[in-house]
């Protein structure tokens, strides 16, 4: 294997930037809600003449690598807390003035507290049938994207590989930009188709998942 093979994209990136005459330094995001960033919209020659144009001396260099947490769905909505203080299993927004550790379903009837969810109600609802079962995005959070595009499996030997690199120009306003392997881009691909069919249609991305198992099963 030649030596350009075993470069990593990373190396590849530093060398160029010490090309045009900056010092690549290294470095890690620790938490990045706290980092204020402006994000390039160009080329990597591009960024490097806003550099220039910046007056850089240096460029930080922070190495990509794939996660495995890339590999699973994630609609990016937080669950939310049930508003019902009583144990139904509903969804009301029925509130009471009582001590919440009180309202149980052992002495709700003992207690002032009152669910508009009755038990009856529950009851009804769950007999219901799966039919009128509504499915959203989120409902489908953690959920293997490869089972919807088998081929994403294809990159599951690729863990913790480098796949890219973030640059950043130092300054007040962080201005960077993301670059990435080929090989990253592919897999990036197919990850959003993934979540563009979930998105669209959730129940029918759910029955193809299904479908899918049923088929490597066989």
């Amino acid at each position: 294997m030649s030596e350009e093979l075993k470069k990593s994209i990373s190396d590849e990136i530093c060398e160029n930037i010490q090309k045009h005459g900056f010092l690549p330094i290294p470095v890690q995001t620790l938490n990045e809600e706290a980092e204020a960033s402006r994000y390039f919209a160009g080329t990597f020659l591009e960024f490097i003449e806003a550099a220039k144009a910046l007056n850089a001396k240096g460029i930080f260099v922070e190495t990509l690598y794939l996660d495995e947490d890339e590999f699973y769905y994630d609609s990016g909505i937080e669950e939310e807390e049930d508003d019902c203080c009583c144990d139904y299993d509903c969804d009301c927004d029925c509130d009471c003035d009582c001590d919440e550790s009180e309202c149980t379903d052992e002495n709700l009837e003992k207690s002032d507290c009152e669910c508009e969810c009755s038990k009856e109600d529950l009851s009804e609802d769950s007999d219901e049938g799966d039919e009128n079962v509504w499915i959203d995005p989120e409902d489908l959070d953690g959920l293997d994207l490869s089972l919807l595009r088998p081929e994403i499996a294809n990159y599951q030997d690729r863990i913790g590989e480098s796949c890219g690199v973030r640059l950043t120009i130092p300054g007040v306003d962080h201005v960077e930009v993301e670059i990435f392997a080929e090989w990253y881009n592919t897999f990036a691909e197919m990850v959003d188709n993934a979540y563009e069919a979930i998105e669209i249609d959730p129940a029918a991305a759910l029955e193809e998942m299904k479908a899918n198992c049923n088929v490597s099963e066989d």
